[in-house]
């Protein structure tokens, strides 16, 4: 695999909830292995809001709220495959107050610490972004810890840009950091009007 060019985000696969439904070994087989790519990054230090790693069940739970959402059209779940192991995943979510509706928060986005660097992130957000276009999204937000810069630079090259920030607002035991607020206006422009 070529991870100067990202030859591995070629051979990934990105598949959708509803695909995943649809087969139902790989579907049993989702959340343990969406658990241990989570639990595995927050042990290794990873900024995806949980302080210890998470439990089976309570990814397990996640993962059930967000396949729901999905199943309304207020959410995409995407996982990214290399063969037929799991190695990728995000999902974003519809705000649920009304007047937020229009707009959605990609919430979570992770890849197994063995795939870094493979382009996976990448091709998973570019899955997700064009999901939230097809659903309507207006607005994509999203937030990182500010020393994720690896994630920062994602997101800016894929157009989000910051649009706030909470200084020494995340806290990891005695740590703090910054927490970074990012949007991407998908909203179609008239000519002459300012983005």
């Amino acid at each position: 695999m070529d991870r100067e060019t990202g030859g591995a985000a070629a051979e990934a696969v990105i598949v959708g909830a509803l695909e995943l439904g649809s087969d139902p070994e790989r579907a049993a087989r989702f959340a343990g292995a969406a658990h241990r790519i989570l639990a595995e990054l927050v042990a290794g230090g990873a900024a995806l809001g949980w302080v210890d790693p998470p439990g089976q069940d309570e990814v397990a739970q996640l993962l059930d709220g967000v396949v729901a959402a999905v199943r309304t059209g207020d959410a995409a779940l995407r996982g990214a495959y290399l063969g037929d192991r799991l190695v990728g995943l995000g999902y974003w979510q519809r705000y649920a107050r009304p007047t937020h509706r229009p707009h959605a928060d990609l919430e979570k986005l992770a890849v197994a610490p063995g795939a870094h660097g493979l382009g996976l992130g990448r091709a998973l957000t570019a899955a997700l972004l064009e999901d939230a276009r097809r659903a309507g999204i207006e607005v994509l937000t999203l937030d990182a810890r500010g020393d994720n810069t690896r994630a920062l630079r994602l997101y800016a090259s894929l157009g989000f840009t910051e649009y706030g920030r909470l200084p020494r607002f995340v806290a990891v035991g005695e740590r703090r950091y910054d927490k970074v607020f990012c949007m991407l206006d998908l909203r179609p422009h008239a000519p002459g009007d300012a983005p």
